[in-house]
């Protein structure tokens, strides 16, 4: 029973003018596309561009290395982005921090001897880094665990958490976490991990897939919750994601004990395939080599639930085609989940996109996805190099498609192949680490293009949040925040970042039904406010301003 916050965007309107035939930049926005900035590296490129909604560059960062594979802009301002170096054996990887005039500040290669990093890595909020880094394991190893298979070795997976040292370079390494101490197998008894794998979800099955090729489970993504200390990782060859405590020490990810939910290492809660801990037979499949599995941030819509891109998802016709999906699962407010045997809740997706001609959509690797403010979904069908937002409807509001391949920036008409991009991400015009940025159009980054496309801003009205029980005021804030209500009762008052982090809090005071939140420390941008009792829930969105 809550009224809308009226909030009026930086609207967008394209003008086409079909000079030459569209095939890569801009080819729709509407004013029901979320305004803001979309970061993205093209994997065959050495750069990192930011543009506009009109497809324009207002940024770009070079670098020595192509992307292996994800980028994030910080909230000051720095490029966090993994390269890719060349050498034997496919190479290393690099973690650089790259600022704003392109000035590498930090640089990192993990010790060869730890593993190698590849594909993600998550930010963490005290400025640790957590890594995929790949685990080899020998063959005598892996009969040992119990393993069937005759490979002469096998890759595994770990989660490292890296400190950056910012003044002499290179990093410690303070937390890790192996997916090789948490094993079960149920073929021999005379080796390590024998049990019986249905009776244990909360371990991996050394012998899922059979060990048909050494890559055992490619771990393509990873995220963090910062409430519940808590880490996701997208397991790629299991179709399915896998839950983490973050709270143990590294002796306690390496048992199953210890830790804010005494599991140690275990897994807390996994989805997607329940084969893969023989709980279900091939219909019960959900994920299909699925990738950037994450949380939505709580400030959002959907906040809480899990929104990831389902490569895979199914054939029409002899064809293939992909799903974006949100799964709601079993968590308490504590960050518990509840299983009762079987397979893990929930049965299905709580929301789904497939194109209208589903084929339509499809790409077999990489790829992303993001919840924005408004409520839409920024999807990167990453094969093709596509970025598009639709709706709630599912309906496409916005759409570009990367001009960038291994030979650069290319012309307008092209046909284009090789732009591939692993992710893209879009920051809110008000996003910290945009502030004081000279953010002006530079054009297109393709040549030709002939097509015009005018911004419109026209800024943020003051407005009252109100209800018929609350009332939040002023908005836009810049120094205190008023809350009040006419009704009694216990009611916890909450502000989230456009990230979902919980930035301060309050009780309404039994008295007067009423508080204040402090909120003249917090950098400009726009928060979550969310008001909670007993049975209900009210959420709305507020600019706070210098």
């Amino acid at each position: 029973m809550k009224k809308p916050l009226t909030i009026i965007l930086l609207l967008v309107l394209p003008i086409l003018q079909t000079k030459a035939q569209q095939t890569i930049g801009l080819f729709k926005n509407t004013p029901e596309s979320f305004d803001g900035y979309t970061l993205f590296a093209p994997i065959k490129s050495t750069t990192t561009y930011l543009i506009n909604n009109c497809g324009e560059k207002v940024h770009s960062w070079p670098s020595q290395y192509q992307p292996n594979l994800s980028c994030y802009l910080l909230e000051n301002g720095i490029l966090l982005r993994t390269g890719k170096v060349p050498g034997p054996g496919g190479g290393s990887s690099i973690v650089e921090m790259i600022d704003w005039d392109g000035t590498v500040i930090w640089e990192y290669s993990m010790d060869a001897t730890i593993g190698t990093p590849h594909h993600d890595i998550a930010p963490l909020p005290n400025g640790n880094i957590l890594f995929i880094v790949s685990d080899e394991r020998t063959q005598a190893e892996l009969s040992q665990a119990g393993g069937t298979t005759q490979l002469s070795e096998i890759t595994s997976e770990q989660i490292v958490e890296v400190q950056p040292d910012l003044v002499n370079g290179g990093g410690t390494v303070v937390w890790v976490w192996k997916a090789w101490d948490h094993l079960i197998q149920d073929v021999n008894n005379a080796k390590d991990h024998f049990g019986t794998v249905s009776a244990h979800p909360e371990k991996i099955d050394i012998n899922f897939l059979n060990h048909k090729k050494a890559d055992w489970l490619h771990i393509n993504g990873i995220d963090y919750h910062a409430k519940f200390d808590q880490i996701i990782v997208s397991v790629h060859n299991f179709s399915e994601f896998w839950i983490i405590d973050h709270s143990t020490t590294t002796t306690e990810a390496a048992s199953s004990a210890g830790g804010t939910f005494g599991k140690g290492g275990d897994l807390l809660y996994r989805w997607g395939n329940p084969q893969a801990y023989d709980q279900g037979d091939a219909n019960d499949q959900k994920l299909f080599l699925q990738h950037h599995t994450h949380w939505i941030p709580e400030s959002l819509p959907g906040g809480g639930k899990i929104l990831l891109f389902n490569n895979q998802a199914g054939t029409l016709s002899g064809k293939n085609y992909s799903t974006v999906d949100v799964v709601t699962p079993p968590v308490d407010a504590n960050g518990f989940y509840t299983y009762s045997g079987g397979s893990y809740a929930p049965a299905d997706f709580d929301w789904t996109y497939q194109a209208p001609v589903p084929t339509e959509f499809y790409s077999s690797i990489i790829s992303g996805v993001q919840r924005l403010e408004n409520g839409n979904t920024l999807i990167c069908e990453g094969v093709t190099g596509r970025f598009f937002e639709v709706d709630e409807n599912t309906t496409t509001v916005w759409e570009y498609v990367n001009p960038v391949n291994d030979q650069g920036p290319q012309a307008q008409e092209a046909s284009i192949t090789d732009n591939n991009t692993f992710r893209c991400t879009r920051y809110a015009p008000f996003y910290p680490g945009l502030s004081g940025r000279d953010l002006t159009p530079q054009g297109y980054i393709e040549s030709g293009s002939t097509f015009s496309c005018e911004l419109y801003p026209t800024g943020i009205p003051e407005t009252d949040l109100s209800s018929e029980r609350f009332r939040v005021y002023p908005n836009p804030a810049n120094d205190k925040l008023n809350v009040e209500t006419v009704f009694t009762g216990a009611y916890h008052v909450s502000l989230y970042n456009a990230k979902g982090q919980l930035v301060t809090d309050s009780n309404l005071s039994p008295q007067d039904q009423s508080c204040v939140l402090e909120v003249g420390m917090l950098n400009t941008g726009f928060y979550y406010i969310v008001i909670s009792g007993d049975s209900e829930r009210w959420t709305e969105r507020l600019l706070i301003t210098k």
